[in-house]
């Protein structure tokens, strides 16, 4: 292909020569062409099947996945769909280390689970709004708050502006106005504190050199986050959707 070829073209023709090695064809969904700058047409589904008349659209499971099982439970997403989770092992045990109670381990231990799992912007109020049902509203509050708080140092707690911070957006950098805004309403809240200590067990958990197993969570996540006996995404709540989308993250409708 050549230069001038357009982002649409070139999935165009991934997902063709991808229904000819397989019987299924994959579309990808729209959020995923725009994080790619592509805001071309979709790949044209009636197109591909008649030139792949053997291959349907992806309705199911994605067998380039792991199977989940039928009825899925939080521990099920850490093992087959969320990425690597070490960041959020150290996290929680850094939290039991310095004695924190188990809504709090629990909330250390989901805080990013939208990063690593579904999506990057906004991944606090993502990830809050993923376990809502499930936690206490303590704990889907302290999520949600951990991304806004990650930019304001609280020297109460010894909690500075992360460095890392400065190099990755740069030494202007400064948050957009609505998380200024809510940085000024979570300073006042009653759970404000909540939320800063995920911040402040959060910057202690990228050592390279600590393995964490997810099992040493496993009466923590028992006693605290309620598990739904449909499964995680067919239990009728107001965010079953969302754990479905992470199961089947191709589903074409």
């Amino acid at each position: 292909m050549n230069d001038t070829t357009t982002l649409s073209q070139r999935a165009d023709a991934l997902e063709a020569r991808m229904a000819r090695e397989l019987d299924y064809i994959v579309i990808k969904s729209r959020l995923h062409a725009l994080a790619e700058g592509d805001i071309g047409p979709a790949p044209n589904a009636g197109l591909l099947l008649k030139a792949n008349p053997n291959a349907h659209l992806l309705m199911g499971d994605d067998p380039r996945l792991p199977a989940m099982p039928e009825r899925p439970t939080l521990i099920d997403f850490f093992r087959h769909r969320f990425g690597p989770s070490m960041h959020l092992l150290q996290s929680a045990r850094h939290a039991v280390t310095a004695g924190l109670p188990e809504k709090m381990v629990l909330a250390c231990l989901l805080h990013d689970i939208a990063v690593i799992g579904f999506i990057r912007g906004d991944h606090g109020y993502w990830g809050a709004q993923l376990v809502e049902p499930y936690v206490e509203e303590e704990v889907s509050w302290a999520i949600r708050a951990h991304q806004v708080l990650r930019f304001y140092p609280d020297e109460s707690v010894g909690y500075e502006y992360p460095q890392s911070y400065v190099a990755m957006f740069g030494a202007d950098y400064r948050p957009d106005p609505y998380v200024e805004e809510d940085y000024r309403r979570m300073r006042k809240h009653k759970w404000y504190m909540s939320g800063r200590m995920i911040t402040v067990h959060d910057i202690y958990s990228f050592d390279p050199d600590l393995h964490v197993e997810l099992d040493e969570f496993t009466d923590v996540i028992g006693r605290n986050f309620r598990q739904p006996a449909e499964g995680l995404g067919f239990d009728n709540s107001p965010v079953a959707h969302m754990w479905r989308a992470i199961i089947r993250p191709a589903k074409y409708l």
